[in-house]
């Protein structure tokens, strides 16, 4: 016989519950205890980037024998031409792999923008986690993405599952849903400002004053950790240059133009790719190791396509190229931007798109020094605004692009030009285009989010969760004068009519079946005689948004909801009224969650 189980007594476990209860108090309750969870998380999400970054560069300094503190992007050349096959055989583990877990687990991962604005910035640890080793396993092979959309998943993701047990409002779950990824950013680039702007702009899709001590105080302590374990100061290092005068801001109206159409080329290019390997019908996860295979043969060019590129900005900041080596770069690495994301590889397009506005602004310059001769001297301002504007047309957060650029930098000379050419590249796409990188993945995938704004709500709000149960259902062959008798005048405005199966049939109106005109009729007309709106109806899962269409549709006042297209049962009604006072009272609560409102 198994041996029995004692259960702890209740008055051991209550002092427990009494305490939990408390912490999930505080947290709701009081805003500072939401700052120190904040700071200690962003610390440990500045440990685990470092962490993963020493991991990355151990790792390619092994696969491709790299010189000591060097890194995959600053090689003039491929050490030999084994190491042309380290993306393929990359690319097959990643594809193994992918394909593995995904017959083990096989939802969606649910990313930082994404879980803010459907789900209340819930995200799982564990999806995210896997998220994160295809993106390192991606930044080993040599794949031209960086590490930045699994730093992000991975900080969003902690912040995320710390915070659901707490049962947290669905505002301060989105708030530190975008502080973990904002610490992440921050830590990744040294830059606190850039992180916090990433996070409101876009994880969080808006800048509330409640939100500035949660983020602030999650990318202030992920720096800080970051710094401690790996300290170094701005990212690039910049000669000395002049302070720009104001009459060449047109040169930067240019780069924000053109960077708007490289930023818009670059992301068609993702799904160019996308398809075409579709069409040779390869397995899923075989694409990874063809793309990589085509990635090896390009860097045989140069092998600055390959990895993230922030020591080949470097290498383009203290030494300027020739415009057909610049040119003929700027094109091998979007291409090879856009085929690793296209074949399969994980990562994001953040930090391509620096080195890809750097190579931009290089060869504006290059092109224009022969016509106007001073232009050389502007070389380094050139490289930087298109950073930043390249970057603003990927991202959409032109501000998040600006503060990074001028933070790795450690120089704010030039922030007119680079705030210019940011600002125009993101509203220029903006109006064309439509999309941001990320805005782009769910329209492919189906899902209309223009942001990370909180839209979630308007999904849970069902007409399920919103219908009375109290209707009357009639059949269409009840006579109006036995009508009368089980539904008297003033009783109820409304019945709906069903047909022999139960099936929905129309509305009936009360006040026309009570009509003195039809009194002499009444024992030979049936309910069938006063149905309207056969077709007016919403179902159990209709949100609130269909719902209103609905009913502006109908030009009715009330709407049966039906279980289901199939039954076609009539379970409960609707006003428009009373859902346009439920939307009204959702929307004034989510502005009251943002500015933290009572």
């Amino acid at each position: 016989m198994p041996p029995v189980r004692k259960l702890a007594p209740r008055h051991r476990l209550l002092p427990w519950l009494r305490r939990i209860n408390e912490a999930r108090r505080q947290l709701r309750d009081q805003e500072a205890m939401l700052v120190i969870l904040s700071t200690g998380l962003g610390a440990v999400v500045g440990l685990a980037v470092s962490g993963l970054h020493m991991l990355l560069l151990a790792a390619q300094g092994l696969l491709f024998r790299l010189p000591s503190g060097g890194a995959l992007s600053g090689l003039d050349a491929i050490p030999s031409w084994p190491y042309l096959l380290v993306p393929a055989v990359g690319g097959l583990v990643l594809g193994v792999w992918a394909l593995l877990a995904q017959r083990i687990r096989p939802a969606e991962i649910v990313d930082p923008i994404e879980a803010n604005a459907l789900y209340g910035g819930k995200m799982s640890l564990w999806d995210s986690l896997r998220l994160a080793w295809l993106t390192l396993l991606s930044n080993l092979s040599g794949a031209s993405v960086g590490m930045e959309a699994g730093y992000s998943q991975l900080g969003a993701s902690l912040f995320s599952a710390v915070a659901q047990p707490f049962r947290l409002r669905r505002e301060d779950k989105r708030c530190l849903t975008s502080a973990g990824a904002a610490a992440a950013i921050a830590a990744a680039f040294n830059a606190p400002l850039a992180g916090a702007f990433y996070g409101f702009e876009l994880v969080h899709g808006s800048y509330a004053p409640r939100n500035i001590a949660i983020i602030g105080a999650a990318v202030i302590s992920g720096t800080l950790a970051r710094r401690a374990v790996e300290p170094h100061g701005s990212l690039f290092e910049l000669p000395q240059v002049a302070v720009l005068p104001d009459y060449l801001l047109p040169l930067f109206i240019v780069i924000g133009l053109l960077a708007a159409l490289t930023g818009t080329a670059t992301m068609r290019l993702v799904s160019v790719f996308e398809r075409m390997f579709q069409k040779t019908r390869l397995p899923v996860w075989a694409r990874p190791a063809a793309g990589g295979l085509i990635l090896g043969g390009m860097a045989l060019t140069s092998p600055q396509i390959l990895g993230s590129g922030h020591d080949a900005i470097q290498g383009h900041i203290s030494q300027s190229w020739g415009l057909s080596a610049v040119a003929l770069l700027l094109a091998g690495k979007l291409l090879a931007s856009a085929l690793s994301l296209g074949a399969g590889f994980r990562g994001g397009l953040f930090s391509s798109s620096l080195f890809l506005g750097c190579l931009l602004g290089a060869l504006i310059v290059q092109l224009l020094t022969p016509l106007l001769p001073g232009m050389a001297e502007v070389r380094i301002p050139a490289m930087l605004a298109g950073m930043a504007a390249v970057g603003a047309a990927i991202t959409g957060a032109p501000l998040t692009m600006v503060f990074l650029v001028l933070e790795i930098t450690g120089n704010f000379a030039f922030t007119l030009g680079v705030l210019t050419s940011a600002f125009i590249a993101a509203t220029v796409v903006r109006l064309t285009f439509g999309y941001s990188f990320s805005t782009w993945r769910f329209h492919l995938r189906g899902i209309p989010l223009l942001g990370a704004h909180d839209v979630g709500w308007v999904r849970e709000l069902t007409a399920g969760r919103m219908m009375r149960g109290d209707i009357r259902r009639v059949p269409l062959h009840q006579t109006i004068a036995h009508l009368r008798q089980e539904i008297p005048l003033g009783s109820r405005k409304y019945a709906f009519a069903v047909d022999d199966t139960g099936r929905y049939a129309g509305i009936i109106d009360m006040a026309t079946v009570h009509d003195p005109e039809i009194s002499d009729l009444a024992d030979v007309l049936v309910a069938a005689d006063c149905v309207i709106g056969p077709e007016a109806r919403v179902f159990r899962q209709d949100n609130i948004q269909a719902v209103l269409d609905q009913f502006s549709r109908t030009q009715l006042e009330i709407l049966p909801v039906l279980d289901g297209p199939g039954t076609m049962r009539v379970i409960g009604s609707l006003t428009e009224a009373y859902c346009l006072k439920r939307y009204a009272q959702e929307l004034d609560s989510r502005r009251s969650d943002e500015i933290g409102a009572p």
